[in-house]
């Protein structure tokens, strides 16, 4: 296999949003790194990163960029190109790229295929059916229905790829019954929602753990956790996140060594098992229960928004991880976190996650409080200026000595940045304080 050269790095990061420009935040540090282009990247980026003009699903134009260029080192940020394939693609033509291949990827890519996983091998998750009629899914509905005594009757699921949307937590069958037949008749997410998964509702906290992994071996990262839905109280529909922390204070380390050892250790080893071996970076969205954790969803790659938080504790340098990844020599790579926690707090157009308008102005980029990282997700540069550009626009990240610190210092810095019509959650935290204070957990 080819190796990574010790210094004078060309990276190209792939993708566009709030994490891609986390990563080449990163990356930036490394003193290993000579160049890094990004493609498309976004206004934030381009302060850091040479942007192209080449969209993340454009393969073969970025393994055309990338021979070019000589790159020696491409990191995969957004899921779809890595479910495409980009892995194999690069990796046949002789190039490094960090991530797991297209068999790999599936784990996100299908929600049948990683709940077939977990049901092999006896990981744990919730009940489910998957359905390509509405029908069997509504005898389904009703059935999870009639076994429930409170709380909404089940979830429904876009099987592929919905950008972080294709979720319903259905308040009653009859919602239930409504989202199966949009997405199996009505083509509410195209080609996504031509087979759904129902699943049993399961209710607890969340918590996000994503890890390092060469398919041999892997390195949990510091536990976050995210806010899905777009309004304050965990209301409204499901976004591609509008908030995450990092530590969890619900992720103690006993549940810390249940979850290895019930999830994320026999998850790798199954994929390795199915001849998938995975490599890159595992996110288990899990569900701490009355029962234990149960995983809720995989992604096949750095989460979004929880990698912001999560790199700005990062004290390794990623480009040394990276390599340990692709040479399959994981276990003896050490990897140093900070204390010190971290928050972010997605600034997003008005309307989102629905229409929303694009080319507000943005205002207080070059007003940055110490301890704050201003990660932009959907911005684009107009006439010199910073503009919108997307649903999520800005990420508020704030690192401090303890969460209520962090969370502080975040909504200071949102205070004095934004754009005409921006939509914050403003309790982005709220269950991390009440833990901490001993109350009891919100719902």
């Amino acid at each position: 296999m080819k190796q990574l050269k010790q210094d004078g790095l060309k990276v190209l990061v792939v993708g566009g949003g709030g994490r891609e420009h986390a990563l080449v935040w990163k990356l930036r540090q490394s003193p290993r790194v000579a160049e890094i282009f990004c493609a498309p990247g976004n206004a934030g980026i381009a302060g850091l990163a040479t942007c192209i003009d080449i969209k993340a699903e454009d393969i073969t134009g970025l393994l055309t960029f990338a021979w070019q260029q000589g790159i020696d080192l491409t990191v995969v940020g957004p899921e779809a190109p890595l479910t495409a394939g980009i892995v194999d693609t690069f990796t046949a033509h002789g190039l490094l790229i960090f991530g797991p291949s297209r068999a790999a990827a599936q784990i996100e890519g299908s929600k049948t295929f990683a709940k077939t996983l977990m049901a092999k091998y006896n990981i744990p998750t919730s009940a489910y059916g998957v359905f390509t009629g509405t029908g069997p899914a509504y005898a389904f509905i009703d059935e999870l229905a009639a076994s429930r005594q409170s709380g909404p009757p089940c979830v429904v699921k876009a099987d592929g790829l919905a950008a972080g949307k294709g979720v319903i937590v259905a308040a009653d069958v009859a919602e239930a019954k409504v989202a199966v037949r949009a997405m199996l008749e009505e083509g509410a997410f195209g080609e996504a929602g031509r087979q759904v998964v129902v699943e049993e509702f399961l209710a607890g906290e969340e918590v996000s753990i994503l890890l390092f992994t060469d398919g041999e071996h892997m390195i949990p990262m510091v536990s976050s956790q995210d806010h899905k839905r777009v309004f304050d109280g965990d209301r409204g529909p499901n976004t591609g996140g509008m908030g995450a922390y990092s530590p969890a204070p619900v992720y103690t380390p006993a549940l810390a060594r249940e979850v290895e050892e019930t999830i994320l250790w026999p998850t790798v080893k199954a994929l390795r098992a199915e001849g998938c071996v995975y490599s890159g970076v595992l996110y288990a969205g899990l569900m701490i229960t009355a029962t234990g954790p149960k995983v809720l969803e995989y992604n096949a790659r750095f989460g979004d928004p929880e990698t912001q938080p999560v790199l700005l504790r990062l004290e390794t340098d990623l480009v040394d991880i990276i390599q340990a990844v692709l040479e399959r020599r994981l276990a003896a790579q050490p990897v140093e976190w900070s204390t010190d926690a971290a928050v972010c707090v997605v600034q997003a157009a008005a309307g989102y996650p629905g229409s929303y308008e694009k080319g507000q102005v943005i205002y207080g980029l070059d007003q940055v409080l110490p301890g704050v990282e201003i990660f932009q997700a959907g911005t684009a540069l107009r006439d010199d200026r910073v503009v919108t550009n997307g649903g999520r626009v800005l990420g508020i990240t704030a690192q401090a000595p303890g969460i209520k610190a962090a969370i502080e210092l975040a909504y200071r810095q949102v205070a004095q940045t934004g754009f005409n019509g921006m939509h914050c959650r403003k309790d982005i935290g709220r269950r991390a304080l009440a833990r901490l204070a001993g109350e009891p957990k919100p719902e």
